[in-house]
């Protein structure tokens, strides 16, 4: 920790990746306490450019480069947005002092556990057991691995962590095309085509909502050895997300059922599955620590309104 004056020890805070999606609306939000330290550390394609955030170019699977562009400070705690395998938190934890780690929070995925008919999915839900199909299938058990190799890692060094899950992530940043896919459609007011099967039902969380969450459990002795889904608890189908998609937006929606198989042989690029549940459990993190998730309908508000901001721009 830096002393300055007669005011609180500064917290150091170093952050890996961080200029996207949620991590740097992490990095903007924290970044507006005045008791943390912040360091930023990524490849440098997209600079932050945030007052008083300490920007890090550097690639982690570079383990020298690390090892030289890294402070050698004691980290209150390290926040770990883009770690995609066990190599890649091996390398960052032998890449600093162990003993210089007071915390290790790593954001993993909602995507690590088994398909299951046991719903809302908790947290001590069966992990993945091998790759998944499809063309992303090596994402989540490579995210498991990751988790477990945080957990020996940690055991070893004595160092305390914290693992977050996310489900569907919205909001502000977001370069997934799932809200503006709906948000692009309704501007050229063309038709959204969605599923006839309407039991599909999905659980969110917003970006603001993961971000805050993880400050909760910087220091937070009640999250460490933790492992917490982020996950709102409104069930949202596809129709209800074009009820609220008319709410938000104000706008006339232009709706067509199509059953799933059309869609698929017609290669619509639905953001979310069209037959299967993806439904999460996230109160764990509210009874353990003082959280809560925000409305959905709110954060879709919030969401719009930063789209039609940002499209005004370009």
């Amino acid at each position: 920790m830096d002393w300055i004056g007669d005011q609180k020890p500064m917290k150091n805070i170093l952050v890996i990746g961080g200029s996207y999606f949620v991590g740097r609306v992490f990095v903007e939000e924290i970044s507006k306490a005045s008791d943390y330290k912040i360091y930023v550390m990524n490849r440098g394609k997209v600079p932050l450019g945030i007052k008083g955030v300490t920007e890090i170019r550097c690639d982690r699977h570079d383990l020298e480069a690390v090892c030289e562009s890294v402070p050698s400070v004691a980290w209150n705690a390290v926040i770990d947005f883009c770690a995609y395998t066990p190599e890649d938190i091996a390398t960052m934890i032998s890449a600093l002092p162990s003993h210089a780690i007071g915390q290790y929070i790593f954001i993993s995925t909602a995507s690590v556990y088994e398909k299951t008919n046991e719903l809302p999915i908790s947290e001590n839900a069966l992990m993945v057991s091998g790759p998944q199909p499809g063309p992303h299938g090596d994402y989540a058990y490579n995210k498991h691995l990751a988790e477990e190799e945080l957990k020996g890692q940690c055991s070893e060094n004595n160092i305390p962590w914290t693992i977050l899950r996310p489900a569907f992530i919205y909001g502000k940043y977001n370069y997934a095309p799932r809200e503006s896919y709906f948000f692009d459609l309704i501007q050229k007011k063309e038709n959204i085509i969605i599923p006839d099967n309407e039991l599909a039902l999905f659980t969110f969380v917003s970006v603001g909502d993961v971000a805050h969450a993880i400050i909760k459990c910087i220091g937070n002795e009640k999250a460490y050895k933790k492992e917490f889904n982020l996950s709102g608890e409104e069930l949202i189908s596809y129709p209800r997300y074009i009820e609220i998609l008319r709410i938000v937006t104000g706008e006339y929606i232009r709706v067509e059922s199509m059953s799933v198989q059309k869609i698929d042989d017609l290669g619509i690029p639905l953001p979310f599955p069209l037959d299967e549940h993806l439904i999460y459990s996230g109160t764990l993190i509210t009874k353990e620590i003082e959280f809560s998730y925000t409305p959905f309908i709110e954060g879709m508000k919030e969401t719009y309104a930063w789209y039609k901001q940002t499209r005004s721009r370009k």
